[in-house]
């Protein structure tokens, strides 16, 4: 299996590379610097610089991009330009996406980052990852977008173990919403494998 992955070199972009090696696929990096990627093979491209030509022949393009600040206005554009390249191809994305976009509750009236105590600085970025979730669900292309759980936490350990959610908010048994970066990691490429989740938003917690 050929697996591109955008964003390669961030924090999460290099766990999803290095837990994909361990699984024997073949992995290219995507990234605007050639010394920055973590794998022998790769593409020097930012994302708008991506063409349709450089990632016909991959069996699966992950989106491990991550805009901050003024940039999060990126990711709308960002993820057309994706659907756009990906056309009627069969190759399928799958995007990491954020917490903030997940319900609340199971009739979907309410998102996470509507809540008043959710943190003003990081409801930009919340609401842009959730205008693009909302292009994918009108896109014709094969894709899948997970979310973490409420604190995603970068550098805790990798335990190897998740639980697999949908597009609601879930706890575990003491009421906290948490994963690891490496375990979500897991969780990606497990769906690049094994695609049980064409067209959905999922979510992952410990």
């Amino acid at each position: 299996m050929k697996v591109a992955v955008i964003g390669a070199n961030g924090k999460e972009g290099s766990l999803i590379v290095k837990e994909a090696l361990n699984r024997d696929l073949d992995v290219t990096s995507i990234v605007r610097d050639a010394k920055k990627s973590p794998t022998d093979k790769y593409l020097v491209r930012d994302v708008y610089s991506l063409q349709a030509d450089d990632i016909k022949d991959f069996d699966v393009l992950v989106d491990a991009l991550g805009f901050f600040g003024p940039a999060v206005k990126e990711y709308v554009p960002a993820t057309q330009h994706l659907i756009e390249i990906i056309g009627d191809s069969k190759t399928r994305l799958l995007v990491v996406g954020g917490a903030g976009s997940l319900y609340l509750d199971e009739n979907h009236t309410k998102q996470l980052y509507q809540q008043a105590d959710f943190p003003e600085a990081v409801k930009p970025l919340s609401e842009e990852m959730g205008k693009s979730l909302d292009i994918l669900r009108d896109s014709n292309i094969d894709w899948t977008f997970i979310s973490p759980a409420a604190d995603f936490q970068a550098t805790a350990k990798r335990t190897g173990k998740y639980v697999l959610a949908g597009e609601e908010l879930t706890f575990d048994a003491n009421g906290k919403s948490e994963i690891s970066y490496a375990d979500f990691a897991i969780a990606m490429v497990d769906e690049i494998v094994e695609a049980k989740h064409s067209r959905e938003r999922i979510s992952v917690r410990w």
